[in-house]
């Protein structure tokens, strides 16, 4: 029998109940991709089958957002850094251990999400950040419950991506 989803598989230490659904999603997140990215090969992990992202994309745009959500979240903008890689992310980086990158570098960053979400006080959840350029307004709560919404909705999209084009790897070879 396999395990339980991360939810499902109750509380984790010194994460405050409020933000017990973002680690949970955020570990959920990691298992996926440690579990995907190697059923890719190098050229299948930049491909963009009708035109989708690649896998790759997803993947390196889950590390970019979670960051730049985080960022929010501490109450800072992002540094010139984080909008060069938001801008890097689109391109392919065909090196031979790239899938292994991509894990290494999701698993640092689902890590450094998980140091952040438990060292949140629940008492400024509620208080007011802005997002951007442009300030929107959020909190603190909401950009740790989007950061961890986000990063699962790319992790998914990784997840089809991956099905997809190694059934189609597994029809060509036939």
């Amino acid at each position: 029998m396999s395990e339980p989803e991360v939810w499902l598989r109750g509380a984790l230490p010194d994460v405050a109940p409020l933000l017990q659904p973002v680690a949970h999603s955020l570990l959920q997140c990691r298992l996926e991709v440690r579990a995907t990215v190697p059923t890719l090969t190098v050229t299948t992990v930049w491909a963009t089958p009708a035109g989708a992202a690649s896998a790759g994309y997803h993947v390196r745009h889950a590390i970019g957002s979670l960051d730049r959500l985080l960022t929010y979240a501490r109450g800072e903008q992002l540094s010139s850094v984080q909008q060069r890689a938001l801008v890097a992310e689109k391109h392919a980086d065909e090196r031979d251990d790239i899938r292994e990158v991509l894990v290494a570098e999701f698993n640092e960053a689902v890590e450094r999400a998980l140091a952040q979400v438990r060292g949140t006080d629940p008492a400024t959840l509620l208080e007011p950040r802005e997002v951007g350029r442009a300030r929107l307004p959020s909190t603190v709560i909401g950009l740790l419950f989007h950061a961890a919404e986000h990063t699962q909705r790319h992790v998914g999209q990784l997840v089809t991506t991956a099905k997809l084009l190694v059934a189609a790897n597994d029809a060509r070879v036939r």
